[in-house]
């Protein structure tokens, strides 16, 4: 879709957005540049057969999104000491522009497409205290995964991700399910309506899962913008259901047009009040919000051709999907499995948890602090002792790498084997301790976890007190 045809959109869908419940055969507000603009866009009024508003994500496809979002809202924070709640006020605003390949379904049967973004600006503001995120430039070239179920799963064929980035790409759309989820499934004529499907409805409002309610779509009117044809379609509705930050409630209304001629969901305008609830259903913040987002065709992207992206590339495996940790406050660097997160950053500790019990503890120290392998194995050894754990065997202290020294302690916790892992790393600029619990069924994965994370550890400025 040409830009200018987009600005002829933008100033048609305002007053479009006042009439969402146009009968059939009713005239619907006046379209933007219709007769003082020289019939540049028309309301087709011939009767029409009815048509399937269809468009094929097939291997290959290849297009370009704009997205841009303004917010603002309040969010009430408890003040404690039986005070009434203290309210803060929120602004946002995010503009993003990416190219897009459909790729093959993953092994999984996964929907999987490759990205690169070629803008980033996502700003907010609380309380007056001003907030950004973005994705650096190194890994702005990703692959995305989305399950059956709207779990979206994204890495970069060229390095480990933060999690503040996959957080970020995750609360972003996934084009293929929300297209096909908003389009018919069935031919329609104007004045037609349908159910928005729950995978459209997931990708607005990123529920999960959707508890109640839905979005109705109405094809409004057939429109002829600079002689091409679009599909004119408004939505609206209330759904609730559970989001990042508990239940919540979603009111959305809107405008999108369709290209008829190119097969395409060019264009989508929209308009939502999110209400933040508890569990009796009450609000305690809310935010409004606007949403544009316009689709071109592209014909070939470079960056995300099959030369650029071999197989082995757009494939997720244990070495591509890492997560990297940077702690830049503390200087701490290392790489981890997704298997575990970081649950807690305290002072000089920084400790990992894995869903099924095992946990890692890393604490910094400084180059006179630091102790000896022998000195940290007796002090282990005492604290499981003094917990009354039964040690069955002692691996003693060994040289792993050139800053690492490394040990271990199988025993038994209420009978439960327990293997505790132990490393003493001191550099040039301070030592850390790690001391790592592991139990379960994995193991052996959970072992091959910790000696990835210690081959990519990094201390890179000097440890304090």
């Amino acid at each position: 879709m040409d830009r200018t045809v987009i600005a002829k959109i933008l100033a048609g869908s305002i007053a479009g957005m006042l009439w969402p419940h146009l009968a059939v055969g009713q005239a619907g507000p006046p379209e933007a540049g219709s007769s003082s603009a020289g019939n540049s866009q028309r309301i087709a009024t011939a009767t029409e057969p009815a048509l399937l508003l269809s468009e094929r994500f097939d291997p290959f496809t290849s297009y370009q999104v704009e997205l841009k979002v303004d917010l603002k809202g309040q969010l009430s924070v408890p003040s404690g000491n039986g005070h009434p709640e203290r309210l803060l006020a929120m602004t946002g605003r995010s503009q993003l522009k990416y190219d897009e390949r459909v790729l093959p379904s993953d092994r999984d049967g996964s929907a999987r497409t490759a990205r690169i973004y070629r803008e980033i600006q996502l700003r907010r503001s609380v309380d007056d205290r001003d907030q950004e995120a973005t994705i650096r430039p190194e890994v702005r070239r990703l692959i995305l995964l989305r399950s059956a179920s709207g779990k979206k799963a994204p890495f970069s064929p060229d390095g480990p991700l933060l999690w503040a980035e996959i957080d970020l790409v995750r609360a972003d759309l996934f084009i293929p399910a929300l297209v096909r989820g908003f389009l018919p499934r069935q031919p329609v004529a104007v004045g037609d309506r349908w159910t928005v499907h729950a995978d459209a409805v997931m990708e607005l409002t990123d529920f999960d899962p959707i508890q109640e309610g839905q979005l109705i779509a109405t094809y409004l009117a057939s429109v002829n913008i600079d002689n091409r044809r679009y599909a004119k379609i408004a939505f609206e509705g209330t759904v609730r259901g559970i989001g990042t930050d508990g239940p919540s409630q979603n009111r959305l209304e809107g405008i999108a047009y369709f290209d008829r001629e190119a097969e395409r969901l060019t264009y989508l305008n929209l308009r939502g009040r999110h209400e933040l609830q508890d569990a009796s259903g009450k609000t305690h913040g809310w935010i409004e919000g606007r949403l544009v987002m316009t689709r071109y065709g592209v014909a070939r992207i470079a960056e995300l051709s099959d030369s650029a992206l071999p197989a082995a590339a757009i494939a997720p495996s244990v070495e591509n999907t890492q997560l990297l940790y940077d702690n830049r406050e503390l200087g701490v660097r290392f790489l981890y499995s997704r298997r575990w997160r970081v649950s807690r950053v305290q002072g000089q500790q920084i400790t990992l948890e894995e869903p099924q019990g095992s946990g890692i503890l890393m604490t910094l120290e400084t180059v006179d602090t630091i102790p000896s392998p022998e000195q940290y194995l007796g002090e282990s050894r005492g604290y499981l002792l003094k917990r009354k754990w039964n040690i069955t065997s002692i691996e003693p202290p060994r040289r792993w790498s050139r800053e690492i020294h490394r040990f271990a302690i199988n025993a038994q916790e209420d009978q439960r084997p327990v293997r505790m892992e132990y490393a003493v790393y001191a550099g040039s600029e301070g030592g850390l301790l790690l001391a790592a619990r592991l139990s379960g069924a994995d193991l052996q994965e959970l072992q091959t976890d910790l000696e990835r994370l210690l081959k990519s550890l990094t201390v890179r400025k000097p440890i304090k007190e």
